[in-house]
């Protein structure tokens, strides 16, 4: 198994919309490309279940 040491980038189209992901030690970052903000959960997030919360709390407080 390769260990997760630095972050991992990959383009993915949703929709018509293109999309940044990138997989770090320490969690997922999913941005529209060419932006910088976007969307992050962390892996103690996921794990615990907290997914559904860190993430709506995370886009009320981009509104």
């Amino acid at each position: 198994m390769t260990p997760l040491d630095k972050p991992i980038r990959r383009e993915l189209a949703i929709g018509d919309e293109l999309y940044t992901l990138t997989i770090s030690p320490e969690g997922l970052k999913l941005v529209p490309k060419g932006r910088r903000k976007g969307l992050e959960l962390a892996w103690s997030d996921l794990v615990s279940g907290d997914a559904a919360l860190a993430s709506a709390l995370q886009a009320s407080l981009e509104r």
